[in-house]
C-alpha cells in the first residue's frame, strides 16, 4: 500500500452570498455566449493561448489523480493537411457509405453537418485530446487509470470555456474511428483519441444555427421523491 501524501491546508476565500451569486450569473452569461463554430480565420493565434487552456483543462479532478489526458498541438500545415484527408476519408465513409445509422443522419441534418471539414486546415491550431488508457510505473510496470473518460471529459470542458473566456473559438470534433490521429501522431499504444478541437477565432462570416438551450426546469430535478419500488 502506498504511504498517504502530505497535505496542505486548504482556506480557499468565503464569497459573501450575494457576491458568490454574482459571479456565478457572469460566468453563466459569459458561457451561454459560447458557440461551436465551423468557420474560422486563420488569423494566428499565439502559443501562450493554447498553453494557457491547456493548463486549465489540466486542472481537473481526475480518478486517484492519475491525470490520464494528453493534449496534442498541432500548427504545422503538413501535418493538418494529413489529419484533415484522413478524417474526411473517415467522415465520407460514414456520412455517404451507409457507417451511420439514418436516425443520426437525420438528427445533425438541421445543423448544416457534412463530411467536408476544411476548417481542419484553415485554423491556426489542432488540438487532439488522447485518452491515457494506462500509465506506468517509474520501473516501467504498467499502473491501472481509474475512470478515464470522465476524468478526460471534464479537463475537455474546462478547455473549451478557457477557449471562450479568451475569445477564442472550437469544435469537438469526433471522427469515426479515430485511430488514424495516433498513427499521424505518434501517440503511443497506451493513448486512445478521444476528441480533435480545431481551435482559432471565427471567420469574419461566421453563422451558427439558431439553436435553443433547454431551460433550467428541463435539465435539473430539486429534492426528487423516491421510487417505491
Amino acid at each position: 500500500m502506498s504511504d498517504p501524501l502530505p497535505v496542505d491546508p486548504y482556506r480557499p476565500e468565503r464569497v459573501p452570498e450575494e457576491e458568490g451569486v454574482r459571479r456565478g450569473r457572469e460566468l453563466f452569461e459569459e458561457l451561454d455566449g459560447r458557440r461551436s463554430v465551423r468557420f474560422f480565420s486563420d488569423d494566428p493565434v499565439p502559443r501562450e493561448a493554447i498553453e494557457l487552456a491547456i493548463r486549465t483543462a489540466s486542472t481537473a479532478p481526475s480518478g486517484a489523480h492519475r491525470q490520464p489526458w494528453r493534449f496534442v498541438a498541432v500548427s504545422a500545415p503538413a501535418i493538418k493537411r494529413e489529419i484533415r484527408v484522413a478524417a474526411e476519408k473517415e467522415e465520407h465513409e460514414s456520412y455517404e457509405g451507409g457507417r451511420m445509422p439514418q436516425e443520426w443522419l437525420d438528427a445533425v441534418k438541421p445543423l448544416g453537418v457534412d463530411w467536408q471539414k476544411p476548417y481542419l486546415e484553415t485554423v491556426p491550431w489542432l488540438v487532439v485530446v488522447f485518452e491515457e488508457l494506462y500509465g506506468f510505473e517509474p520501473n516501467g510496470d504498467r499502473r491501472k487509470n481509474y475512470y478515464v473518460k470522465e476524468s478526460v471529459g471534464i479537463a475537455c470542458g474546462l478547455f473549451i470555456a478557457s477557449l471562450h473566456r479568451m475569445g477564442l473559438a472550437t469544435l469537438t470534433h469526433t471522427p469515426s474511428p479515430m485511430n488514424f490521429l495516433g498513427r499521424i501522431l505518434g501517440r503511443p499504444k497506451n493513448e486512445k483519441p478521444y476528441i480533435l478541437f480545431p481551435v482559432g477565432y471565427p471567420s469574419a462570416d461566421c453563422t451558427v444555427p439558431r439553436l435553443r438551450r433547454k431551460p433550467l426546469e428541463e435539465v435539473a430535478e430539486w429534492d426528487p421523491t423516491p421510487r417505491s419500488d
